[in-house]
């Protein structure tokens, strides 16, 4: 019965935090629009939950998220502006993104440093790269199909019901739910999160496992990075500030343990749309930024607080 309960806590909560926005503002909130935009608002940090998740899940923490999704931004920009094809400058932004995971991953696992400060670094050294590659300025490129992956559907497309960059989150969130639950790389990263001395006892490739994570972690934050190009239609090396604490929080919001060793990509998507819902009908309540931010902030600290009460209950 707990089980159920702590799976079912944050559709509970989301369905909470919905129908207090729609009985504060029924004109706004509410209606088809919105509803859209507020899917396309949790494309982005949707997509980069499920790498997090991942990380939470073998017990680590990646804090450059944000600055990947920003360096990701101005590499496809960039190489759209080459004359490269749009599916290759998407592609080169999700290789770059891997790149950076692969550094993080042979940091912690080579040199034994802790993820939170060697992701903490990279925060800044990534973000950094970006405002050089883009000459701190924005990075205007032509149009093409990658700016329409998170365009509101037109009539003539209302057959897709989900804008594509959706269905791309949807899609990959089966995929990485199936690979977490029934593959042997899964059940690795839950063993290594759990109780990493048991597991390399048990012959699990701990820094393998770790290595991977956090390569598959910057490779989705950088697919974010592509669906937040698509969104901006440009290339901004200032976009995504603050965006891993989002992620962060959607992914501990939806039952995964900062301790390690549980968490599930469904309670990860629940959580990003929990903060999506939160931030838009503040917008249409018309709060300052200010207040949004403080909200935030506060939903963070509950978020980590029913974490740490959820694991000294299971202890």
């Amino acid at each position: 019965m707990k089980t159920w309960l702590r799976r079912l806590g944050p559709l509970v909560g989301l369905v909470f935090v919905f129908g207090l926005f729609t009985i504060l503002t029924p004109d706004k909130f509410a209606t088809a629009s919105n509803l859209q935009l507020m899917l396309l608002q949790t494309a982005v940090v949707g997509t980069a939950a499920l790498g997090m998740t991942m990380v939470i899940i073998s017990g680590g923490i990646d804090l450059s998220v944000g600055s990947v999704i920003a360096l990701t931004t101005v590499v496809v920009a960039l190489l759209l502006n080459t004359g490269a094809p749009p599916l290759l400058a998407a592609g080169g932004g999700v290789v770059v993104g891997m790149i950076c995971g692969s550094m993080i991953g042979l940091l912690i696992t080579r040199f034994r440093l802790a993820p939170f400060i060697v992701t903490l670094g990279m925060w800044g050294a990534l973000r950094g790269t970006a405002k050089g590659l883009a000459n701190e300025q924005m990075i205007v490129t032509p149009g093409t199909w990658l700016t329409n992956l998170l365009n509101t559907l037109t009539e003539d497309q209302s057959w897709m019901l989900l804008p594509p960059g959706v269905w791309m989150m949807l899609i990959l969130a089966v995929v990485i739910g199936v690979m977490l639950k029934y593959t042997r790389q899964g059940r690795y990263m839950f063993a290594v999160g759990s109780n990493e001395v048991a597991a390399r006892i048990c012959g699990v490739p701990v820094e393998r496992t770790k290595l991977v994570v956090y390569i598959l972690g910057s490779g989705f934050a950088a697919l974010a990075g592509v669906l937040q190009f698509s969104y901006l239609t440009v290339g901004d090396p200032t976009t995504a500030s603050g965006m891993e604490l989002d992620i962060i929080a959607a992914v501990v919001i939806g039952g995964a343990s900062l301790a390690g060793g549980e968490g599930s990509i469904l309670g990860s998507l629940v959580g990003a749309l929990i903060m999506t819902t939160v931030g838009n009908g503040c917008t249409k309540m018309e709060l300052p930024n200010w207040v949004q931010e403080i909200v935030a902030g506060a939903i963070i600290v509950i978020a980590v607080a029913l974490d740490r009460y959820r694991h000294r209950s299971r202890n």
